[in-house]
This record gives structure tokens, C-alpha cells and sequence, in this order.
């Protein structure tokens, strides 16, 4: 792996802990795609450091669990005007 992969999985890693951030909000900072922080996230963070994949996966599981709430309060948001 090349050393400014290595080093923007490991910003992004930190990132996504310190602020509790979604794989999409996360993409748009670093102004890169959807898929490229997923495959930092979900590939490349295991090679390099298991401790730090393991909180990430915990926050990314977290969003997942909520989205369907995130949707809905969107729509009502988008309806209510």
C-alpha cells in the first residue's frame, strides 16, 4: 500500500470515531467517493490496525442501525415546508 493510502485510512478512521460520522459525510470532508471510504474502512483499516477497524465497524454499525429513522425525519422535514 502506498504511504498517502495508508495515511488517508488512518485520518478517516480517526475521523469517523472522534465525530460518529456516516460513510457518505465522511466521503464528502475528504472530498472523495462512497466506495473509497468503504474500501478504507472495510479492507485496507484491517491490514493495518484490527483495534482501529473494530471501532470504526462499531460506529458504521451504529449508522446502519439508524438510518431508517435518519430517512424518516428527512422526509418529514422535506414535507413539512
Amino acid at each position: 500500500m502506498k504511504d498517502y493510502v495508508i495515511k488517508r485510512v488512518i485520518l478517516v478512521s480517526n475521523y469517523i470515531i472522534k465525530n460518529k460520522t456516516t460513510i457518505r459525510a465522511t466521503a464528502k470532508h475528504f472530498n472523495v467517493s462512497k466506495a473509497t471510504i468503504q474500501m478504507d474502512i472495510s479492507e485496507r483499516l484491517l491490514e493495518l490496525n484490527k483495534n482501529l477497524y473494530d471501532d470504526v465497524r462499531k460506529v458504521v454499525e451504529y449508522n446502519k442501525s439508524v438510518r431508517h429513522i435518519r430517512g424518516g425525519q428527512a422526509t418529514k422535514r422535506l414535507y413539512k415546508h
